[in-house]
């Protein structure tokens, strides 16, 4: 976790979210040293095609393995 003040966040936004995207961290924001707010990175998304690939296999077109993850969500 990373604490800055509103300040920092107001002056740097672009560079903060870059900072939570790319790396992962959650970032505390501070008015006066209390805690006001947290930016939490979301969970990162695997579609199907790519959790396949990621196997080496070539089973289901990329229609098919998004369908599959539409329906196992249901």
């Amino acid at each position: 976790m990373y604490a800055i003040s509103e300040t920092e966040l107001a002056r740097n936004t672009r560079k903060i979210l870059d900072r939570v995207s790319s790396q992962g961290e959650t970032i505390i924001i501070q008015r006066n040293q209390t805690l006001i707010a947290q930016i939490v990175p979301s969970p990162r998304i695997m579609s199907a095609t790519q959790a396949l690939e990621g196997l080496g296999l070539k089973i289901l077109s990329p229609e098919q393995s998004d369908a599959w993850l539409r329906d196992s969500m249901e």
